[in-house]
């Protein structure tokens, strides 16, 4: 006769779980109202008055004259798509942070870990650099990224896989390792370009940016993040064991070697998609999950419902901040990220109420 295993208990925390869906309300405005600024801000000195009618006739269908031509090509097809798109990158890699920290059981550990964005970052550079892939015109980048980052994964998993399974060790160390030997491959030819101005920019792409944003890159991003998360949202529970170890897993009746493959796939393809069309953008998937916990605790669901919102508002701000700072000029996205997240990160951990998983 068999005995049903009763759900393992959730950690406890100082945050009811009511408080969650009214800070995800929260978020949510707080999403739109950046998507907005996102919009509006820029160097052209175009007003909010225009930049709004500008966005509802683009929604609605609305004429515009001639002499509008210009600043309404600024506002639909330029910015727009980049501020769509900062937020639906910076919401994958905060979900996929949150499910590479339970996979491997490390507080350290973001979607790059696996060595995913290394690899991408070759074959992004081999069409900035070198021109592969030139046949496929505009999508040359986001395939080349997209398929070495693929590659990568399979790479990774090769050399990680063990008769038991994925362990969180081999894993983090052979993701490490071989990231390291990707960077060692982008480095070499970077240094050996012919054309400077093709090195500073895949410099660019290699410390993040947004710039090649168009709308064509919006939905491909924004369906693999959707289904990513809402695989995860699926298998929060699951993750909630998982983070409590192999051993307890097994006890509970979760095949954890299984799921740390399942796992594995959705996070390298989703980490694959957004570095493919944004670059290599570090620390919003090492430090939005830490932020999210805090506000909401330790359980997954609440924390993947928080996780996205919070890290596609502070990716939104992030892109505006890359842009105005040096306007005319443009910082990458991965400089800003790392002013802002090795502060909080270190104010994070000087928490004595904090650790990771919120025990």
């Amino acid at each position: 006769m068999s005995t049903a295993v009763a759900a393992p208990p959730i950690p406890k925390t100082a945050h009811p779980p009511a408080r969650t869906p009214a800070l995800a309300a929260g978020l949510t405005l707080a999403l739109l109202v950046s998507l907005v600024c996102g919009v509006a801000l820029g160097s052209s000195g175009i007003g909010w008055g225009t930049v709004l009618e500008y966005l509802r006739a683009g929604l609605t269908g609305g004429r515009i004259s001639a002499e509008q031509l210009a600043g309404y090509t600024i506002v639909w097809e330029i910015r727009l798509p980049r501020t769509v798109l900062a937020a639906v990158v910076g919401a994958g890699l905060s979900a996929t942070g949150v499910a590479v920290q339970a996979m491997v059981r490390n507080a350290l550990a973001d979607p790059f870990v696996l060595g995913i964005s290394s690899g991408a970052a070759v074959g992004a550079n081999a069409v900035l650099l070198l021109g592969a892939f030139a046949s496929l015109g505009v999508w040359a980048l986001s395939a080349s990224a997209f398929a070495s980052a693929l590659a990568a994964m399979v790479l990774v998993y090769a050399v990680a896989r063990t008769a038991q399974g994925l362990t969180p060790l081999r894993l983090v160390l052979t993701g490490t390792a071989l990231a390291y030997g990707f960077s060692a491959v982008t480095s070499l030819m970077v240094f050996s370009a012919e054309r400077g101005e093709a090195a500073r920019t895949a410099m660019m792409w290699l410390l993040g940016s947004l710039g090649g944003a168009t709308w064509a890159s919006v939905p491909i991003a924004a369906g693999t993040v959707l289904a990513g998360t809402a695989y995860l949202l699926c298998r929060a529970g699951q993750l909630d064991v998982l983070a409590m170890g192999d051993e307890t897993a097994a006890a509970l009746g979760v095949d954890a070697s299984r799921l740390r493959r399942a796992l594995f796939v959705v996070t390298a393809a989703v980490t694959g998609t957004v570095v493919a069309v944004s670059g290599a953008i570090g620390f919003v998937g090492l430090m939005v999950p830490h932020l999210a916990r805090m506000l909401v605790g330790a359980d997954h669901r609440r924390v993947l419902t928080i996780a996205p919102l919070l890290g596609a508002v502070l990716l939104v701000w992030v892109d505006i901040v890359s842009r105005l700072l040096l306007a005319p000029a443009e910082l990458p996205v991965g400089v800003i990220t790392a002013v802002l997240g090795v502060p909080c990160f270190l104010l994070l951990m000087r928490r004595r109420s904090y650790s990771f998983g919120g025990r």
